[in-house]
């Protein structure tokens, strides 16, 4: 029931509040932070807040699948940006095993688009938020070169929802006045997705390159075909199994096949 910004303001405030202790001890231990990371970081919660804003927007207008497509395009921008940006030697197998799991992403979720095979305005603010989502990557991991996990995390969690904030406001998009279930979803978006999935992402970005963490979360469709069937009710289709092994396939290859 929330506008895009909206929720993404909710999602990303809620974080923030329920880690600012948490965040605190931990910024104080690591005391004094390197400015230039630090802003680094708000560089990247800001990526994240343009990323937010145009595909909660987007998945609005056009199907869920199709938004979580071009949300998924986010990997070959990564890859880019650590190719051309950081002067990562990719190998041509990495290329391949990149392409696999994109496709098996497709597999998994192109039926739907398929059916609406025309980009719309949905579909392109999706398409928008997945090169957003991929320069989050690129950021994220040169901040969390000089900063901890948590510290990373929160900054650029305080600095999405800043933003969302303004976003919201300056769009008229109303910040109160929802059902109960709204806010329940909006709670559990924040404590499950951000705090308990963002933060681990920002922990794999210090030990990690982007240029593997973000094709390693392809294997968000796979996870969700498999959690619809004991939440949702939903069963496996074929396609869905196929796209899943070629998706799990890619992310293997280009694990095995990372820098020359």
């Amino acid at each position: 029931n929330a506008p895009g910004a909206v929720s993404g303001f909710y999602r990303m405030g809620i974080a923030a509040a329920v880690m600012v202790i948490p965040f605190g001890l931990s910024a104080r231990k690591a005391a004094p932070l390197s400015r230039p990371h630090v802003w680094l970081a708000v560089v990247g919660g800001l990526f994240f807040a343009a990323d937010l804003a145009a595909w909660n927007t987007g998945v609005l207008i056009t199907n869920a699948a199709n938004a979580t497509l071009m949300g998924n395009t986010s990997p070959f921008w990564v890859s880019l940006g650590a190719l051309f940006l950081f002067k990562e030697k990719l190998r041509p197998a990495f290329w391949a095993g990149l392409a696999l799991a994109m496709l098996g992403v497709f597999v998994i979720l192109g039926g739907d688009y398929l059916i609406h095979p025309t980009l719309g305005w949905g579909d392109t603010l999706a398409l928008i938020a997945g090169f957003f989502y991929g320069a989050f990557f690129l950021v994220t991991q040169r901040a969390r070169e000089k900063l901890s996990s948590l510290v990373a995390w929160w900054i650029s969690a305080l600095a999405s929802a800043v933003a969302l904030l303004i976003v919201s406001v300056a769009t008229r998009q109303p910040l109160f006045g929802y059902p109960p279930t709204t806010y329940g979803s909006l709670i559990a978006i924040a404590l499950i997705t951000q705090v308990g999935g963002y933060l681990s992402i920002s922990y794999a970005l210090g030990h990690l390159p982007a240029s593997l963490v973000a094709p390693t979360l392809l294997g968000q469709p796979v996870l969700t075909a498999f959690l619809a069937v004991p939440l949702l009710g939903q069963s496996l289709v074929p396609h869905q199994i196929a796209g899943g092994l070629i998706v799990l396939g890619g992310i293997w290859i280009v694990h095995r096949n990372k820098q020359e």
